[in-house]
């Protein structure tokens, strides 16, 4: 993951946001954004992200799938984790780099 200015990941994170409504909308999910947040940000174990997976899973094809995971999986680098403190993969990257300068 490159490192990116605090802009640019809120401005990825509100792209992502928008991946996430609309997969969840092709998918016919009964989930929203905010359960995919909430599960992020309380995220615990490895089966959460499995949990997020299931929130799209409508018997997905091969590219759906692949879809979804990329997609998920970039929420999981840029939403806030509890566990981070309230942070990001991608702002502890940011912070890491800030005070290394």
């Amino acid at each position: 993951m490159e490192v990116k200015t605090k802009e640019e990941i809120i401005q990825r994170r509100k792209e992502i946001e928008q991946e996430i409504i609309d997969l969840l909308k092709e998918n016919q999910s009964d989930f929203s954004l905010q359960d995919v947040k909430n599960i992020i940000y309380n995220e615990q174990d490895q089966n959460d992200l499995a949990k997020a997976l299931k929130m799209f899973d409508n018997g997905l094809d091969a590219s759906g799938l692949s879809n979804v995971l990329e997609t998920i999986n970039d929420a999981w680098n840029y939403f806030p984790h509890k566990v981070l403190g309230g942070l990001s993969p991608a702002e502890k990257i940011l912070e890491y780099h800030l005070s290394k300068n």
